[in-house]
């Protein structure tokens, strides 16, 4: 397509969505104008429910506005769906792969959909198996896949058609760093060889900041909009890097720094530091006060700054609410926390613990174990084992051998009895759509032994931790994914439990909502709650107590983030940058596995 002509023209266009049961109409998108030019990558960021699939659909002419133009391609798509459809190739959020159907078998089968020729199909499948790596497993079912190579065939079913446009809803939700820098690679590849235009949506500001340009929504609204530069000017002279002082805690400067939401945008552990954004009329006393003896160097705004900052100017003060949640929690519990003990009572242990599948080994002889308060991280690409290991560790599924203990109980032998002591909040989401906010708390409750009083009062105090008020009525099947999220802890912690596992519960995420996620998480550890969490988000693991990094089933380091980090980077030379979580991440595993290509895609 031409650079010069326009990909997408929007003008004033409007949606909204009546709910007949509730008789509420929802504001999707309020006359958003834009223009995004061909041949070039463009991001849509925003928090959730800021209109960013919906203006995707309409794109896609898989819905029309209530009013205003929309232009695709020099098409009107309200007008004319079809023309619109016929020259791109739209990927949603949950691409339909037949999992009993092979690799090749899902090719040919959207390569039908799409009507493309026999005679042009093996030039484009031998490409497209190229560039997704996946020519190794043409016979493989799409189900025995790891998540992030289904992406990439997703990616590849969307493209058996040479599309003009390309529109993909956050292609890289639930892809591991490693995946997730591949698809990127395919992306950038595609658009230097073919030209083509796309237009992705994104949770990830790092990936945002890779595009031509960036559009940031919220509310249905069109917020800003410019290059990564431009947008990152919007946090100039007002990032720093705050270094604890002796005997202090990063994450309790973090916290700190992130509490006082009048005075700082926003703050993020950073490599044993606190990285903080002010707002423009902080004055230095103020500063002072907060870091309380931490030394502070200037910082180079990213784009994920440049965000937090134009959103604080947009919702103001966003402050989560963590007093009462502690203070609930230390008078139903010991003093046992990480402030009083220390974290050193152990609540998780684990021992040689191995699990097969047939001939499959997807946890081979892991051991650690894990300290009542203690944040504990389980990374590891797609496919590693994690999913497994933080199955057995819920009693969801029972090792081949090994000892496994959990709140004093072992899981070979009573997995009913440590179940009722944990709280479990999955990597989908796992409530029932069709109830009510309060009708899915009133029936986990129930199925946690809550009845009465005592389930009423824990239904009214989760709505006011997780700050569900307002959504009793709101069936949760029709709730946007930050208040899923939500309502998925409320129901994980609405029996009090002793610890929390939580299998990537920021997947999707935009980073407002991380930022509460993980302020609730702190508090719930500090009060002496343990923490069990996988994440794809490496920088989270910089609020981790210890972390445990697995790939093919086996353990490749353990330790705190500095720890993990001095595998990869030992020696740090003066001016020479932190390395990232993620950096180090990929540094560990692409050391591992030196290089070797041995089919580690099938699902663990």
């Amino acid at each position: 397509m031409d650079a010069g002509q326009l990909a997408v023209q929007a003008e004033a266009v409007h949606k909204a969505f009546y709910d007949k049961q509730t008789r509420i109409t929802q504001q999707a998108l309020k006359a958003v104008d834009l223009q995004i030019p061909g041949g070039s990558l463009t991001a849509l960021v925003g928090p959730d429910g800021a209109g960013k699939t919906t203006l995707l659909r309409l794109m896609a002419g898989l819905m029309q506005a209530n009013s205003g133009v929309l232009e695709v391609l020099g098409i009107d798509v309200g007008r004319d769906p079809q023309a619109v459809q016929d020259r791109i190739s739209y990927m949603p959020q949950r691409f339909g792969l037949y999992e009993d159907l092979s690799v090749q078998e899902n090719l040919d089968l959207y390569a039908d959909l799409h009507g493309i020729p026999k005679a042009r199909r093996d030039e484009r499948y031998r490409r497209l198996l190229h560039m997704t790596d996946l020519a190794r497993f043409t016979d493989r079912a799409a189900g025995k896949l790891s998540g992030g190579m289904k992406q990439k065939l997703g990616l590849a079913c969307t493209l058996v058609r040479s599309p003009d446009l390309l529109l993909l809803d956050e292609p890289t939700v639930g892809v591991d760093p490693l995946s997730r820098r591949e698809l990127w690679q395919i992306i950038q590849q595609l658009i230097a060889e073919e030209q083509l235009s796309v237009i992705v949506s994104t949770a990830y500001l790092d990936e945002a900041g890779l595009c031509d340009r960036v559009y940031v929504l919220h509310e249905g609204e069109l917020l800003a909009q410019g290059t990564p530069t431009e947008l990152r000017r919007h946090a100039d002279q007002r990032c720093f890097i705050a270094v604890p002082a002796a005997g202090q805690n990063a994450l309790q400067l973090q916290a700190r720094l992130i509490d006082a939401d009048q005075l700082i945008v926003d703050a993020v552990p950073h490599g044993g530091a606190v990285r903080f954004v002010t707002q423009p009329d902080l004055a230095q006393i103020q500063l002072s006060e907060l870091l309380r003896g931490a030394s502070v160097r200037a910082a180079e705004p990213q784009l994920e700054d440049g965000f937090m900052v134009l959103l604080r100017a947009r919702l103001g003060a966003v402050h989560v609410e963590v007093d009462a949640l502690q203070q609930e929690l230390k008078q139903e519990q010991p003093p046992s926390g990480r402030a009083a003990s220390g974290g050193s009572e152990v609540v998780i242990e684990v021992r040689d613990l191995v699990r097969t599948f047939g001939d499959f080994t997807a946890v081979a002889s892991t051991s650690f174990d894990v300290r009542r308060g203690e944040i504990f991280g389980l990374l590891g690409p797609n496919g590693a084992g994690k999913t497994t290991t933080f199955r057995m560790l819920c009693g969801l599924l029972p090792s081949t051998s090994g000892f496994l203990q959990v709140a004093g109980v072992n899981l070979r032998t009573a997995r009913a009895s440590a179940r009722r002591r944990i709280g479990y909040v999955s990597q989908k989401f796992a409530l029932y759509g069709n109830l009510t906010v309060r009708e899915n708390l009133r029936f986990f409750g129930g199925a946690y032994g809550l009845h009465g009083k005592q389930l009423k009062s824990r239904i009214a105090s989760v709505l006011e931790q997780f700050d569900l008020q307002g959504q009793e009525h709101t069936r949760s099947g029709e709730l946007p994914g930050g208040f899923k999220q939500r309502l998925a802890m409320a129901a994980g912690l609405i029996h009090e439990p002793e610890i929390l596992f939580l299998d990537e519960p920021t997947s999707g995420a935009d980073p407002l909502a991380r930022r509460a996620f993980w302020r609730r998480i702190t508090a719930l550890a500090e009060s002496g709650t343990t923490i069990i969490i996988t994440t794809h988000f490496m920088e989270e693991a910089e609020y981790c107590d210890r972390i445990l990094i697995q790939d093919a089933g086996k353990r490749l380091a353990m330790g705190t983030p500095q720890q993990v980090r001095e595998q990869v980077q030992p020696v740090r030379e003066a001016g020479q940058p932190i390395l990232s979580m993620e950096e180090t991440f990929i540094g560990i595993v692409e050391r591992s596995r030196n290089g070797q290509h041995d089919g580690r895609g099938a699902l663990a």
